[in-house]
């Protein structure tokens, strides 16, 4: 059966990981999205290590999934003119450029949306399109040093900031992305008209870090009065042989660790015997728990916890993953065919439709793949295609 979004023709003129993974959630949800991409290819299917022999294919590539690829010089005048045909058929349009570029190309949001006042153009950026940031160049750990996320890792003894070691805030800003498009269509077919979508990277990595990152900065004027939240030991306890994850919140989830831990008298701590009093005196109770931990192996402690209801879990190496008992019972990981590479894995769409199903819909594109295919759809010849390669405006797979 056809995902929600079948028959949404989606424009993916995006590049690195904030537009290609929010486009991929697209094409999950059976949109179909159609990377335009440069003659020499995304520049992530060579970011880091390659995995095919021809260099086409880095494992981050392979989450551009279930699009068709189109390789062509957009700066061209051949290229230029495909591109107004497909801006012609597309209800949306998603770039990530730095700010001006589009309209350089002549393709800026209030051109097009003029002539395609149906068409959803959506504009991914760094830091936004105002302020004395906008021509910054950024990547994910400018966002992270910018938004507090990388004071949130700050280590507890010295101080100093860390970097979280995944680009999370450009998947972050995927997700956003996402579904804001899923609401400019639904407003679309409400009203019959566009929009224009802005999504910065700040300030998605803001609006998401707010609820409890940012507690203390909530009440305005009490900003120096709040406890710090995160001046606290992580939730990592070492156990004999291991790692666990244990949360203790309700006073119902404290009494189940206090009796896990065989220890009577831990329960009549009055440090520990409240909601409020576990949050002021968190450091301590979470060195206590990590005493009492660090006695026994994680499978006995996971049994212990589980039975008084104790939200637990062991903390999974990456290599541990994919054999996981639950994970493999819910079929999260999903194999399949990727050319020119062999069998690779990716994660199935989270979003679960009962009715319209997401799925993978297929492999990641070689480049130009469906070059061919797309300028035939837009009603050029063999000839007038071979013209374009020859003069090295189309790219096809060989």
């Amino acid at each position: 059966m056809a995902g929600p979004l079948s028959g949404v023709r989606v424009l993916d003129l995006t590049g690195v990981v904030s537009g290609p993974f929010a486009t991929m959630f697209l094409a999950d949800q059976g949109a179909d999205v159609l990377k335009i991409e440069p003659i020499g290819g995304d520049i992530t299917r060579r970011s880091r290590a390659t995995i095919d022999k021809d260099g086409e294919f880095s494992a981050l590539f392979i989450s551009n999934r279930g699009k068709r690829s189109l390789s062509i010089d957009v700066k061209s005048p051949a290229g230029h003119e495909v591109l107004a045909k497909l801006v012609a058929q597309a209800d949306v349009l998603v770039q990530n450029f730095r700010p001006g570029t589009m309209e350089r190309l002549g393709l800026g949001v209030e051109e097009l949306r003029q002539r395609h006042p149906r068409l959803i153009y959506v504009s991914i950026s760094g830091v936004g399109d105002t302020g004395p940031y906008v021509k910054k160049r950024v990547y994910d750990p400018i966002i992270q040093g910018l938004s507090g996320f990388a004071d949130i890792q700050s280590q507890p003894v010295t101080n100093r900031p860390q970097m979280i070691r995944t680009i999370v805030c450009d998947k972050t800003t995927a997700v956003f992305t996402a579904q804001a498009v899923a609401a400019a269509l639904y407003a679309r077919e409400k009203t019959g008209q566009g929009d224009h979508i802005q999504v910065a990277m700040l300030d998605a990595m803001i609006s998401y870090l707010w609820p409890e990152g940012m507690m203390q900065y909530t009440v305005v004027g009490a900003e120096a009065a709040a406890a710090d939240p995160n001046d606290r030991p992580d939730l990592v306890f070492k156990t004999s042989d291991g790692y666990i994850t244990a949360g203790t919140i309700s006073d119902s989830e404290w009494q189940g660790f206090c009796r896990a831990s065989g220890d009577p008298e831990l329960a009549n701590d009055a440090r520990f015997a409240t909601p409020s009093a576990r949050s002021v005196n968190a450091t301590a109770r979470i060195n206590k728990m990590a005493e009492y931990i660090g006695r026994h192996t994680t499978a006995e402690w996971l049994e212990r916890l589980d039975a008084a209801d104790v939200p637990c879990a062991p903390i999974l190496r990456r290599g541990e993953i994919i054999h996981n008992e639950q994970v493999v019972a819910r079929g999260i990981i999903a194999e399949f065919d990727q050319p020119k590479v062999g069998r690779v894995r990716q994660p199935k769409p989270a979003a679960r439709f009962e009715v319209n199903q997401a799925a993978i819909g297929g492999p990641a594109p070689r480049v130009g793949e469906h070059s061919r295919e797309v300028l035939r759809e837009l009603g050029y010849d063999d000839g007038a295609i071979d013209d374009m390669v020859a003069a090295r405006t189309l790219r096809v797979a060989m």
